[in-house]
């Protein structure tokens, strides 16, 4: 075979980490409480969700039980930013600021789902974040997507309370056209995070039976950091 070389042209980049089991807790205990708060705010006006039996959750980055949730979210903000610059030869003129625009929660049960949509934030450059701190077990217990035992067809529900994921045109002879897949299928598992771009497009579908699908998610804010900032920070 001739020496060759391949030119990899990637669409999106998608992080995926685990939160810690002390910061799901927090999350949690924040949250049994907030949804008996008779002055919790509701997001159901701005936020794309067909969330008839549960509510989508203004929650408070203010409240010590979010600080480290905010933190962790926020480094991988950065973190991201950085590892986009580095693959895609993008280089930064300045350093950037990351901040949390809003985090709010989606508690779901049977039936809810959120049909395709995308995020937006203050800034041009805006990072979304979503994870997990309650799945039923009826969704756990389903196969990976993609693997041997995954199916879509004889009603399987294979599929059912997954985030999906879209970012082009699909179909069904892509694989046989040499065609990369545009979109991905995701299980959710409790404390897991994904870290991708606000543009990004995905949806959530519904699922059946007993339980509390619980998402916390956030949106960030992106920034150059000015060099009068930096002398500030570094002053202090």
């Amino acid at each position: 075979m001739a020496d060759v070389t391949v030119h990899n042209m990637p669409s999106v980049y998608v992080m995926e980490t685990q939160m810690p089991e002390g910061m799901v807790e927090d999350l949690n205990d924040y949250l049994d409480e907030y949804v008996e708060d008779e002055s919790k705010k509701s997001l159901a006006d701005t936020l794309v969700g067909q969330i008839a039996q549960g509510e989508q959750l203004l929650m408070d980055n203010a409240d010590p039980r979010l600080k480290e949730y905010t933190n962790f979210v926020c480094g991988l903000g950065a973190d991201y930013i950085n590892f986009f610059a580095q693959n895609v030869g993008f280089p930064l003129e300045h350093p950037k600021a990351v901040a949390v625009d809003e985090t709010w929660s989606v508690h779901s049960y049977e039936g809810d789902y959120n049909p395709i949509h995308d995020h937006g934030t203050k800034t041009i450059m805006g990072i979304s974040t979503t994870s997990w701190t309650k799945v039923p077990s009826q969704i756990l217990d389903q196969p990976t997507a993609g693997s041997a035992d995954y199916s879509l067809y004889k009603a399987s529900g294979d599929c059912d309370g997954y985030i999906a994921f879209q970012y082009g045109l699909n179909q069904l002879m892509d694989t046989n056209r040499l065609r990369p897949p545009q979109s991905f299928v995701m299980q959710p598992e409790v404390g897991k995070l994904l870290v991708f771009p606000s543009w990004l497009q995905h949806m959530v579908y519904p699922f059946k039976g007993a339980g509390e699908r619980r998402t916390v998610a956030s949106n960030l804010n992106c920034w150059d950091i000015t060099e009068k900032e930096l002398t500030n920070n570094e002053e202090e």
